[in-house]
């Protein structure tokens, strides 16, 4: 069984941006732009196609796919 390493929206933010930074040393993305609010944390990936802003959900399941995809 997998383990998780997040327990809440916060810890879930921290673990997308650590896999975006992967993506980024494996060159799978040129980069990712994060805005943080007290609320919730906004996550941008430069593409012509989408701008619209990201959920800590979103980023995390995009880039998790990105990575294994890559295999590593």
């Amino acid at each position: 069984m997998s383990k998780y390493c997040f327990h809440d929206e916060i810890t879930l933010a921290e673990e997308a941006e650590k896999l975006g930074k992967k993506a980024i040393k494996l060159g799978l993305i040129n980069g990712f732009t994060v805005h943080l609010f007290p609320d919730c944390w906004q996550f941008y990936i430069p593409n012509e196609q989408e701008s619209e802003p990201l959920s800590s959900e979103e980023v995390y399941l995009r880039f998790k796919k990105l990575v294994e995809q890559s295999g590593t």
